[in-house]
């Protein structure tokens, strides 16, 4: 039986900014809730690798693993064959997809 290789993860440049963003804001509010956002965006970015076939698309070929205490949705476009994840965006759930739909 051959033992299939682990999804390969990569992630847009935007991506960074989106997170030092929503850090940025979580530390005003609580210095430290910034830290959490963090470990909750590395979880829902595990718990993706594990099964991402199991969102469902919701755009244009994207999908989106939610964070479990944080309203941000991870948005992601899966290659199967090439076993390889693409991070979109890290987003509020409430934001306005419409700048993220022009990210190639």
């Amino acid at each position: 039986m051959t033992k299939l290789l682990p999804y390969r993860v990569i992630y847009f440049d935007e991506v960074k900014q989106d997170i030092k963003e929503a850090k940025a804001w979580y530390k005003k509010q609580s210095n430290g809730l910034q830290k959490k956002f963090t470990n909750e965006v590395i979880n829902a970015i595990e718990r993706l690798q594990s099964s991402p076939e199991s969102y469902a698309i919701r755009y244009r070929k994207v999908r989106i693993v939610h964070t479990r205490t944080f309203p941000f949705g991870i948005h992601f476009k899966l290659d199967i064959e090439n076993r390889c994840i693409t991070i979109i965006a890290v987003v509020h759930d409430h934001r306005d997809i419409g700048e993220i739909e022009k990210r190639k």
